[in-house]
């Protein structure tokens, strides 16, 4: 009896031979790697990797100057970081990002608020669609607020939260905007164990969601226990991929390190 086909991945990005250079420096040089549907795809690396500047790329705030990142075999290319985010690729920040004066529940219906299918006028004259429509609003966030669990820090002021919740509450406003891929940028930067256990978890379920996740980490225990695969910057051009047991046990991975923990000494 002839063995079932396993059907192969759907790849749902690409990064296509993309390089970046600032004059005379080359900061990323001929990337090339693709995240499957579903995945959880880690991009790594030492210090001055090149990691901020590949997400950059990825999400409009950087034009490549060569190359080409595709989502869903639509070339990104050109586009702004808020057309990016509308296909439904979505990124957090290493800086928290929120609004820091509002309310944590305001913070994430803000976030929603895109979403409401409801006119100036509607608002304005109080219509019953609009309430229908703000009721469904409020409900999204409390639901959003729950998956990260701040569902209890709701009426609390943003800006009052400690420093991991408020990284949760970054996490929150990327979910409003409903993405299909969601680009982690050093999500557990800052946190002590049980933070970063916390959001393993969360980074777990909201892949289990159905949303696809790449991920820039420092932290490696997470990065290997969260992944299916690593892909390995140093000096601006990929140096390994693969699975973390790999990836762990890799040469040029282990030499990289290990040259970044000498110059630091």
């Amino acid at each position: 009896m002839m063995p079932a086909r396993v059907a192969p991945a759907e790849v749902v990005f690409s990064i296509e031979h993309v390089a970046v250079h600032f004059g005379g420096l080359v900061a990323l040089s001929d990337l090339n790697f693709t995240v499957c549907n579903g995945e959880i795809v880690a991009l790594i690396g030492p210090n001055g990797a090149g990691k901020t500047t590949a997400f950059n790329v990825f999400t409009g705030f950087l034009k490549p100057t060569t190359g080409e990142v595709r989502y869903r075999k639509t070339s990104l290319n050109g586009l702004k970081p808020h057309e990016i985010a509308g296909l439904g690729l979505v990124r957090t920040f290493q800086r928290t990002s929120i609004f820091a004066n509002n309310t944590v529940f305001e913070n994430v219906l803000i976030g929603l608020h895109r979403r409401g299918r409801s006119g100036l006028w509607d608002t304005l004259l109080a219509l019953p669609r609009e309430k229908v429509a703000e009721g469904e609003l409020a409900d999204s966030a409390r639901e959003i607020l729950a998956v990260v669990g701040l569902e209890r820090r709701a009426a609390e002021v943003a800006g009052t939260l400690p420093y991991g919740e408020q990284r949760l509450l970054g996490i929150a406003l990327a979910l409003a905007a409903q993405p299909s891929m969601l680009l982690l940028d050093e999500p557990v930067s800052g946190m002590n164990p049980s933070e970063t256990a916390k959001v393993m978890k969360l980074v777990e379920g909201i892949r289990a969601s159905g949303v696809t996740i790449l991920l820039v980490e420092h932290d490696m225990p997470m990065v290997m226990q969260v992944s299916d695969r690593i892909v390995v910057l140093n000096y601006g051009r990929i140096i390994a991929e693969g699975p973390p047991a790999a990836i762990q046990k890799n040469p040029d991975v282990i030499r990289a390190y290990l040259g970044e923990g000498k110059k630091r000494a």
